[in-house]
């Protein structure tokens, strides 16, 4: 999944443990989904998405797929 998590911390000047306690998490998932190496549950998806006051569309969108080929 496709994220701007960090462009929008770093705007409010955040740390990624800053972002983790306010949320509650750890550093490290703040981290991994920054990175896209995790995908958030849908829970802390709508934590993120209320503490940016945003919708959750607006940080997150699905990664692209190639479409599957027919053989």
């Amino acid at each position: 999944m496709n994220n701007d998590l960090r462009k929008r911390r770093e705007r409010a000047d955040l740390s990624q443990a800053d972002l983790a306690e306010a949320v509650g998490v750890t550093r490290q998932t703040i981290n991994a989904i920054e990175r896209e190496r995790y995908d958030p549950s849908l829970e802390l998806a709508f934590e993120l998405a209320a503490y940016f006051e945003c919708a959750i569309e607006d940080i997150f969108e699905p990664a692209t797929e190639s479409p599957a080929t027919e053989e």
